[in-house]
């Protein structure tokens, strides 16, 4: 009550965040009379002048009037936009480091320009992150067209460029592009030998399109660059041959969690099928040796029990494409992890591609936070605010419309079927139809957006039905859904990016009908007439109501919801909203819909009817929330876990810009060659030790296999009242001679250039194993839950003993490979990376949905195969430069059949 009444007296914290702001836009207002009447090129000579006060000292929010008068009326003059009010508001907060709730229709495009070139004139570069290339493209070109008129560079990252096109377009002024290519590449230029060979500028900051889908959606599953494992397609193949064969009760299903498992019995008739088919050689299913088949058993369940076709992927070009479940989009080159999406190739009987491992990984919350500055924009952010806040640092504020809303939200109509729901769905679009009210109808999944054309077909209603089948028209479909009578099927609508108009889109119709006609007074008589029909199908959709927006169920996320709804009733168009619910539909049904059926049939409601009341409303939306907070906990629990690598990753490739940045690091070689010999030296004769205890021989072996040297050792420890200190100095400065006698030879030019090489070759090397290492210890360590420890402490306390361990070895892998180095022409670490790059697969998996399906398996099974045994093979050494050029995980040169790791590259 006492909330209530502070809000009426003082207003909310949003509404005096809104308040702030009017005093700067009417600054900008006043200088309108003195921006307008100047010439082009005045106006262009204004972004020379506002540079100008800032390198005299002045700051951004000195320049702020200023800059947004000058963009307002470039806009005006290039485009044939001026900025509302509301949008300059908008503006300010984007530049503030906030996100701006903008309803669809506001303008956001346009915003974004005003923020964009204020920060566009310190010339440290500004980031536009948009959901895909299309709009990327089509928003630098056409809200370049203002920068340009301004004297400022724009440039756009989209799939299929080269280095050379991707460093012009990061040095542009304003860069516009995608979260995943800008996310790429940051991490291949984490991977690059060389500075000059590096794409990206320093951070500086970014205004993030759609943010709540990027930020929030999409921050579920991180980017992967991977580089192929080994092969093991035909085993899904054979497992999943097996999975048909399963009963409901071999396995039990968690829809609300998406989980599944085999139940105990399911596990019996599971080894019963995999050793009749051959495949389950000796003991049990959950045996040691047999944990690549628990692996491939449980994925293929997973494929065949939790994903649908049609709804969780499509199959397309003989590939099993994901699609995503926010935007409705096909997801290129994503693909689940753990080899879930093999198992899905082989459920669809489609080319299995091979599994990958990880070579370098980040998610969008620790990307986005190398930004010391970040803004954001979209229709729908307030319901996250909490999670924008805690994971961001984000604070949200829902800006005002220009126009007050004239649209009508109706209850939700709920029906006991989803046959029920359907023909009251049809009914309705046919009654609107008729008085010529453009219908958009949103569904779930493509699945059922075709279902519902198929029932629209039978009626002969005419529609368009827009997924991720027919995205490629996708642009012209939404521009012309708001025509008399337009009937339009939708699969989400989030970050499409194109406005429903209403009586439909001038520019659109002229692109589209008048592409070959050239221009001249045809031309031009026939846009009037275009113009014309527009205006007259405006008006008569107006009377008829506006656009309906009919939603099919509701989203687990209210966004969802939200941003359909949202597409009708914008610039104070009228219009109206409707959900349609039965008890079949996913969400009701998951959420205990048993009891209100039996509630319903007591009460008497026949078929065809529907119960209609605002606690039906209440009812949903905490059912939706309580679906938000377990995703926000996933997103949470997640970026816990990734916190953890991203540290190391910091150190890493921090590591690695000072070694670029660096010409000579043979001090850090130095230092690094003394630290292992003072480990040999420390292992072999541990501190207060007696001689007898001491292992000289394995300290003999360590300085031949690590140093090349085949020192006295055995003398040096019979000499009376020798110790550990001595000992380790006549290793030093015998390693140290062989050294600089190898520099003498090749010259130290050629010896600093092979250093910092080979350092960076052994660092990516052991960086990738790292990585694969934590990808291991990360699939089984929520189990140590069952032994009452902290799995996040666990996992933070092995994950810095890998690391230190890592470094260990990186240490002394740089050392015996220096000490034993023969240089010959081979390539270089820039050819090596370039023939990396074409085996290397960009892709997203989820790491949640991973999580979900965690099986409690015994701890030592978390890993796919037993270690091979350490040496073996090596009884003809191999020759240094040899050595020098073997990958890790190549087979070994000798012949052995193991890797050269677990081979002649043995550390220890």
């Amino acid at each position: 009550m006492f909330g209530a009444l502070a809000r009426k007296i003082f207003g909310t914290a949003n509404s005096r965040n809104v308040k702030a702001l009017h005093k700067t836009v009417q600054r900008i207002n006043a200088l309108e009379a003195e921006v307008s009447p100047l010439s082009d090129e005045a106006l262009r000579g204004r972004t020379d002048w506002l540079r100008d006060r800032l390198a005299k000292g002045e700051s951004l929010d000195d320049i702020l009037p200023d800059a947004f008068a000058t963009v307002r009326e470039a806009a005006r003059r290039v485009l044939g936009q001026r900025h509302f009010d509301v949008q300059l508001m908008g503006g300010m907060v984007l530049h503030q480091g906030r996100i701006a709730e903008m309803r669809t229709g506001e303008g956001k495009t346009l915003v974004a320009t005003l923020a964009v070139y204020l920060n566009a004139l310190e010339g440290k570069g500004v980031h536009v992150v948009t959901v895909n290339d299309y709009l990327a493209k089509r928003d630098s070109d056409w809200m370049g067209r203002i920068y340009r008129f301004l004297g400022l560079t724009t440039g756009c990252i989209i799939h299929g460029l080269d280095d050379d096109e991707r460093r012009a377009a990061y040095a542009a002024d304003i860069t516009y592009g995608t979260n995943n290519e800008f996310g790429f590449d940051y991490l291949r230029d984490n991977m690059k030998f060389r500075l000059e060979d590096m794409v990206q500028r320093s951070f500086n900051y970014a205004i993030v399109d759609e943010v709540d889908s990027i930020l929030v959606d999409e921050a579920r599953t991180p980017l992967i660059i991977s580089g192929p494992s080994t092969d093991s397609s035909e085993m899904y193949v054979q497992v999943d041959r097996l999975i048909p064969m399963l009963k409901p009760e071999d396995y039990e299903k968690d829809e609300k969690h998406r989980t599944v498992s085999f139940s105990e019995a399911g596990q019996e008739h599971m080894e019963q099928l995999l050793a009749e088919a051959g495949l389950l050689k000796t003991g049990g299913l959950y045996d040691l040796q047999n944990v690549a088949l628990v692996h491939h058993a449980q994925q293929a369940l997973r494929a065949h029990m939790l994903f649908q076709r049609d709804k969780d992927y499509i199959v397309k070009d003989d590939k099993v494409i994901i699609i995503d479940e926010f935007t409705g989009r096909m997801m290129e080159g994503r693909r689940y992890s753990e080899g879930l999406h093999q198992a899905l190739e082989a459920k669809e009987k489609v080319t299995i591609q091979r599994e990958n491992q990880t070579l370098a990984s980040i998610t969008f919350q620790n990307y986005f936070r190398l930004y010391p500055k970040l803004a954001g924009m979209t229709g729908t952010a307030m319901t996250e605010a909490a999670e924008f806040a805690e994971i961001y640092g984000l604070e949200v504020v829902e800006m005002p419309t220009n126009l007050p809303v004239q649209r009508k939200d109706m209850d939700d109509e709920v029906y006991r079927t989803a046959s029920e729901k359907y023909n009251a769905i049809i009914d309705l679009i046919g009654e609107a139809r008729e008085r010529g009210q453009p219908v958009l109808v949103g569904t779930t999944s493509i699945e059922k957006s075709e279902l519902l054309s198929d029932l629209l077909k039978k009626r002969k209603i005419p529609h368009n039905v827009l997924n991720a089948r027919h995205h490629e028209q996708e642009a012209y479909i939404v521009a012309q859904a708001g025509r008399p009578g337009a009937v339009t099927v939708a699969t989400n609508m989030a970050g499409r990016g194109t406005d429903i108009q209403l009586g439909g889109n001038v520019q659109m119709r002229v692109a589209v009908e008048l592409a070959d006609l050239p221009e001249g007074p045809e031309r031009e008589a026939r846009i009037r007439q275009i113009e014309a029909e527009v205006a007259e199908a405006r008006e008569t959709v107006k009377a008829a109501g506006g656009l309906y927006v009919v939603g099919t169920e509701r989203h687990e996320s209210r966004r969802i919801d939200n941003q359909l709804r949202g597409r009708s009733g914008r610039q104070g168009d009228p219009g109206a909203s409707k959900f349609f619910l039965s008890l079949e539909d996913d969400l009701m049904r998951i959420f205990g819909s048993e009891r209100m059926d039996g509630m319903l049939q007591r009460l008497g409601l026949k078929e065809g009817e529907a119960i209609i009341h605002p606690w039906i409303n209440k009812a949903l939306e905490k059912a939706q929330q309580k679906v938000e907070a377990h995703h926000f906990e996933i997103r949470k629990n997640l970026l816990k876990f990734d916190n953890v690598m991203n540290d190391q990753r910091k150190v890493v490739y921090e590591q690695r810009r000072e070694v670029m940045e660096t010409d000579d690091i043979a001090e850090e070689i130095r230092e690094m060659r003394h630290q292992i010999i003072a480990n040999m030296v420390a292992t072999a004769i541990p501190a207060n030790s007696y001689s007898e205890q001491w292992d000289i021989d394995g300290l003999h072996e360590a300085c031949n296999r690590i140093l090349g040297l085949d020192l006295p050792v055995h003398e040096w420890a019979k000499e009376e009242g020798i110790a550990e200190p001595e000992i380790e100095e006549r290793v030093r400065d015998a390693a140290d001679r062989k050294y600089a006698e190898k520099v003498a030879n090749y010259g130290a030019e050629t010896i600093r250039h092979v250093e910092k090489s080979l350092l960076l070759q052994i660092l990516d090397q052991e960086w990738k194993d790292h990585l694969l290492q934590l990808d291991h210890l990360r699939q089984g360590i929520n189990l140590r839950a069952y032994a009452q420890k902290d799995p996040l402490n666990e996992y933070k306390r092995e994950a810095f003993e890998l690391f230190d361990s890592m470094l260990m070895a990186l240490r002394e892998q740089v050392t015996q490979v220096l000490m034993h180095v023969e240089i010959r022409m081979s390539p270089s670490p820039e050819e090596l990376f370039a023939r990396q790059m074409q085996e290397m697969h960009e892709g997203r998996n989820d790491p949640a949905l991973a999580l979900a399906g965690e099986e409690a398996l015994p701890e030592g099974m978390v890993r796919r195969s037993a270690a091979l045994p350490a040496g073996g093979g090596e009884d003809q050494p191999l020759p240094p430069e040899v050595m020098a050029n073997t990958p890790r995980n190549a087979a070994c040169p000798c012949g052995s059949g193991k890797k050269f790791k677990h081979c002649h590259g043995r550390l220890a």
